[in-house]
This record gives C-alpha cells, structure tokens and sequence, in this order.
C-alpha cells in the first residue's frame, strides 16, 4: 500500500467525511431530523465511498471533486429556486451568460456548509490512498443499497415533508435520470381539459357588459415573486410561514384587486413569459421553451401582443436584463411587440451595479420614464415590464445585504422599496385613470416552508372600475389566463387556441390547471382535488384541495397509475405546437454585427447565435440557410466555423460545407437541409470564428422546420 501523510488506521474516516457531511449539515446545521433524508443522505454517501474505494487514485480525484462540487451547487440552487437540480439543467452549463452572472461575486448562501465541504473535501483527498478488499467494498455496496430500501419506505410514509428534506440532491438527481428510460409510454399523448386550448369566458362578468374603461395596459412582471409575500394574500390563503412582507408594496395596493389563487406553470423567466402573453400553459417539463418554438409559428399571431397591435395599441416591452440571453430578442418581437428593449436602454448611472442588467430602483425609474412618453403620445399602448434584481445572485450591494439574513431577503427588500415607489408614482402620474395595470410575476423562486410555493404565483390587478372589483378574487387562476383576461376586459375577440379563464369574471364550477416545479407536476382537478406526481414515485392525491395552500390531512399515494394518465395530457400540451402540423420559420439574425476574437475562439463561450435548445419532432425535415458578410473596415481575413450540437454532444451525419475565410468586404452563404429520424431534443447551433480586430455581419440565419418530411 503507498503512503499517506495520514496515519493508516485514519485514512478511511477522512475519506469517507465527504461523503456523509451532508447528512451531518443536515441536522446540525439546518436543525432538520427527517428520517427519509437522513437514510438518503447516508446510503448515497456510503455508496459513492464504496465506490471511491473501488477506483484507481485519479478517478478518486474526479469523484471526490465531483461529489463536492454537486452538493455545494444544490444547495446553492436550493437557496436560490427551493428545487434541486435535474439532468436537464445541464445545459446551463454551456451557457456562458448564465455562468458569468449566476456566479458573479461568489455570493454564497450557505458559505458555512461550503466551506466544510471543501475542507472535508481536501482532508479526504490526502487521504485517498486508503483502499479495502473488493470483498469488504462489495458489504459496503450491500448496506448502502439495504439504506436505499429503507428510504423508499420511510419516503412513502412521509408525503407531507418537501423534496428537499426526503432526499439528497444528488440521490434525487440520480432518479430523475433514471427514469428516463422508463418515459416513452408516457410519450403517447392524451386529449387534455378543454380549457387548456379554448377560453373559459361563461363566467359573470365584473364588469357589466361592454369593454372596460381603461384605455392601456401595464403588465408590471416581478421576477421570482410567489404571493406569500404580500400579508393580504398569505392570509387569504392560509399560510402562516415564517415569509418576510413586502409592506411597501402592500402599502400601495390596499385598493388593488388580489388573485391569491395565482399559478406560475414553471419555472423559467422565458416559460412564464409564454404562458402570461400566449395564453398557453408553458412546458410541464424541461423541454424546448414554446417561446422559441412560436417564432414563426402562426400561433404567435394569437398572442396577447399581436392581438393588441392588431385592435390598434401600439406594443411595448422593456425589460432590465439584457435581450439575448433567452433568445427574448427574437421572442418578444415574434408574438407582436412592436418596441422591444433591455438593460441597453438604461443609460444612466446605476447605484447598484448588477451584471445581469438594471437594477430594480434604476428599472422603475426608467420605466416611469418610459411611461411618460407613451403617455405624450396620446394614444392606446401596451406596456410588459420585466425586472431582474431579484434574479441570482441578486441586484443588491454587500452594505445593503448587512441588514438582512440573507442576499434573497435584501433582494426582496430593495424590489419591494422600489415597486412601491413606482407604483406611487404612477397614481401620482395619473396612469391608473386610464390604464389597466398587473402586477404579477415571471415564476416563483419558491420557499424552504413547502414545495407548492414554487408553483405560486403574484397578481394584483387595478383598474378605473376598481369599485366594481373584489378585493380578494376567488376561484383559481394562473399566468395562462392573463391573455384571455386582457381581452376579455377590453371586449375584444379571443383567439380559438388561447386557453384559460378571465379574472374579471366569476365562476361556479371548478377547473383544470396545472404545473411543473421542482421536477413534481402538479395537477388541480375541476372537482377540487391535487395531484403531485413525479416518473419514479407515483402521485399524491389530497382530496378537497387546490392546487396551492396548504396540504389537507386527507392527502395518499395513488395506486391506480395515474401518473401514466397525467404525464401523457402533459406530454400532449407540452407538444402542442408540434402537433398542428404547421411548419416554422425562425429567424436568428437580421443584420447583426459580431466582434470577433483574435485567438482561438471558444465554440460555447464565444457561440454568436441564440439558435439553441430547439426541439425537432421525429420525422420532421430541417433547412438552414446562413448568409454572412465580413464588413469593408476589417483589419484581417475572418474565418467562421459552424457545429451542431444535441445537448453537449456534437451532431453527425449532417453534411453541410465549411465556411471559406472571408476577406474585408466579402460575403458568403450557406445552405443545407436534414431530416430527423428520432425526435431531436436540446438540439443547438454553434456559429464562431475569429480575425484580428475584425466583425461578422450575419444577414441571416433562418432555421425552417417541416413537421413531416416527404
């Protein structure tokens, strides 16, 4: 055996501290004695030292990092999103944007337990030269897998407790990929509810007959908000978790319309977007967005914006981050808004520098602003605001975070500061006399209190008819119906696809609706029951309750199967742009000019396309045609290069040409088809190239799907 700077008899207990660390911070540092968790912390530590113990001293390097890195990252999402993470989330990974700004600054929220994750992880590294007999591994392997049993019945018996404290991240990582093969029946889709693809509006209207008064209307968008934090609406609904207040926002909103029940359909900033303005339920699953799937699509025509500046407004979006990130530049334009603007418009000096855009005080202000000069204009517009501090790692200074327990809370506070203000400000300005204003939210970064948060939603609602208007709007709701409510407001026609119900219209009957947060769908039934189901484990079925509040006493596991009948109605609305049968156009260019760098580009970090994580249906014929044009000014020849990519996997079989180097003034194009055998999932296009102090203007990329290929 070879050396160790550790004395023997210790190097297997260093080694293995890693490993069990995490059931260790469980309950000392989160005060948290689950049962479930604890066994499933335990049974995967001892597993994965079993494994170490098996491999060669590099691989125990690998393993060591990678189990480290895993924990400490989930737990930050955790904190951030209260979900862990799944394997469809890697391809953040290849997401420079993402990276760069998520991890800005390295705000932890829990840097107590990273910190003893790395020394337990360096600790164990000096120790890993520690090895046992394959025979004593193998009763390592059976204990560890004897612990995993135990935990499938101490979970079963635990439906109340939230994902988080039933299992490891990593264990619950692990499932999620597991079960991947088992999906395909589920692939076979199922008719869903018809309120999913028709507009509910049988209801009686609020507001009498006719189009309402207001002559705009604001959609003020609240990133990651949940409705606990407005006092009002957590008592309308029951809850009595320890969540802060946003008391400057519910100090402007004592006369505003609140919708308690409020459904965010996923998480996501782009998916929720689709599903406020499309009036579509986004994916109820981690698929391609449908906002990248409607560019060019002829349901794009029905979305909320289009059907505005079609009735006469003039359409508007200006968000604080940046548009790219998201493809939101290709998007927003797509479903109608005429003026589509991000964190480029806000020139001014910021006082709380943030990475991902536009502070939220700088936001409001500009936005005030922006308001201002639709006002001038004298005539009907429609404005969707989108903020970013409240994104992580938080638009908020290190003095301002001092007064707060946390980065998340301080957020919160600064957002709540600012929205009240602004909100003020425009009473002051006169807008709510002549315009219909939302407040609501993108998604919900959740709570550690319960697992249904993160599928709870913000929307408060003021308009000049506010006396006519409940102050607590019964009956559920969620961000599908803010197309058909719109419409319905201004008596205008509702497209046949836009799904939903109007909140200015009260219902006797209950209704579907359902989500996907937390890798659990969940799923309330029009006679008032909800289901939570994940792939491995079946569902929950708590009878008497809505989708959100708290979970009943009458709450058991089905054992009927159900989760095979819900997923595939999933399944069928997460595909239904696919299965009308039409063919799509996306444009990813139009004239846009790229700097080049001078050395060996990066193909992830330095990719300048936002043509990624598409989804191709089986079957279905793909053209693309790239037109590309080196400028007169540049200083050197430019050489461009174009990969395909299914998630981090390169694509081929695809045969199209190289790019030939480009000299100042040149042009060039590329075009070439193919046809999908299998459904393409996460499927991206890589477009990079270098030249010393020189651009790449690219006229066009334009990615043409035909659903069933001749």
């Amino acid at each position: 055996m070879s050396s160790s700077p550790l004395p023997g008899g210790n190097r297997l207990f260093f080694l293995a501290i890693p490993f069990y660390l995490p059931a260790l911070l469980r309950v000392f540092l989160q005060g948290e004695v689950n049962v479930a968790g604890i066994l499933s912390d335990v049974a995967l530590g001892s597993l994965f030292l079993c494994l170490t113990l098996l491999v060669p001293r590099f691989f125990r390097v690998i393993l060591l990092a990678f189990w480290t890195a895993f924990q400490v990252s989930a737990r930050e999402m955790l904190a951030a999103m209260q979900r862990f993470p799944n394997w469809q989330d890697l391809h953040y990974l290849t997401d420079p944007t993402f990276l760069g700004n998520t991890g800005a600054g390295l705000h932890l929220a829990s840097p107590l337990a990273a910190g003893l994750m790395l020394v337990a992880l360096i600790v164990a590294l000096l120790a890993s030269t520690a090895r046992l007999s394959i025979s004593k591994v193998i009763v390592g392997l059976v204990i560890g897998s004897g612990l995993l049993v135990l935990h499938g019945v101490a979970n079963r018996s635990d439906i109340d407790s939230a994902v988080a404290s039933r299992f490891n991240a990593l264990h619950w990582f692990i499932r999620d990929a597991v079960s991947m093969p088992f999906r395909g029946e589920l692939a076979t889709p199922l008719p869903p509810p018809k309120i999913y693809t028709t507009a509910d509006v049988n209801g009686t209207r609020l507001l009498g007959n006719g189009n309402g008064k207001a002559k705009n209307v604001l959609i003020v968008t609240l990133e990651g908000l949940h409705g606990g934090y407005h006092p009002d609406i957590r008592k309308a609904l029951g809850v009595t978790e320890d969540i802060p207040f946003m008391m400057a926002l519910a100090a402007q909103t004592t006369d505003a319309m609140l919708v308690p029940e409020f459904v965010t359909h996923s998480h996501q900033t782009i998916r929720g977007l689709y599903a406020l303005l499309c009036g579509d339920v986004s994916q109820l699953g981690t698929d391609m967005p449908k906002a990248y799937q409607v560019i060019g699509h002829p349901r794009a025509e029905q979305c909320l914006p289009a059907q505005m500046a079609n009735a006469g407004w003039s359409t508007h979006y200006l968000q604080g981050a940046g548009l790219t990130f998201m493809n939101k530049d290709r998007v927003m334009p797509a479903i109608g808004f005429q003026q589509t603007y991000g964190s480029e418009w806000f020139t001014e000096k910021d006082d709380i520098p943030f990475l991902w855009g536009a502070s939220d005080p700088a936001f409001f202000k500009g936005a005030r602003k922006y308001i201002g000069q639709l006002q001038a204009k004298d005539e009907p517009w429609m404005l969707t605001l989108m903020t970013v501090g409240t994104h992580q790692p938080y638009g908020v200074t290190d003095e301002i975070v001092q007064q707060y327990p946390d980065r998340l809370t301080a957020a919160v506070a600064v957002l709540d500061k600012s929205a009240g203000q602004f909100l003020a400000e425009i009473k002051a300005d006169g807008v709510l006399e002549d315009t219909l204003v939302i407040v609501t939210s993108d998604e919900s970064h959740g709570a550690r209190q319960a697992d249904w948060i993160s599928s709870w939603g913000l929307n408060i609602v003021f308009a000049p008819e506010q006396s006519q208007l409940p102050r607590l709007k019964p009956g559920t709701y969620g961000l599908m119906d803010m197309e058909t409510s719109v419409l319905d407001y201004f008596d205008l026609p509702i497209p046949d696809q836009v799904g939903g119900r109007s909140f200015f219209r009260d219902y006797a009957n209950g209704r579907d609706i359902a989500s996907y947060t937390g890798s659990v769908l969940r799923w309330q039934s029009a006679d008032k029951k909800r289901y939570e189901c994940t792939i491995m484990e079946g569902c929950q079925v708590c009878v008497g309750a809505g989708i959100l509040g708290n979970r009943p006493a009458s709450c058991a596991w089905d054992n009927q199967g159900l989760e095979r009948t819900l997923f595939r109605i999933a399944y069928a609305l997460d595909h239904s742009l696919d299965a009308s049968g039409v063919e799509r156009v996306m444009r990813f260019a139009n004239g846009d000019i790229r700097e080049l760098p001078e050395r060996q580009p990066h193909e992830w970090i330095d990719n300048m396309i936002g043509a990624q994580y598409l989804d191709f249906p089986k079957g279905s014929k793909v053209q693309v045609s790239i037109k590309l044009k080196a400028p007169a000014d540049n200083a050197s020849d430019v050489q461009m290069k174009l990969t395909l990519r299914a998630w981090e996997n390169e694509v081929g079989g695809i045969d199209y040409a190289p790019f030939p180097v480009l000299k100042a003034g040149e042009s060039t194009s590329l075009d070439f088809d193919f046809v999908n055998e299998r459904h393409m999932k996460s499927f991206s296009f890589h477009l990079f190239g270098q030249g010393v102090k020189s651009r790449i203007q690219i006229d066009e990329f334009t990615v043409k799907v035909t659903p069933q290929a001749s």
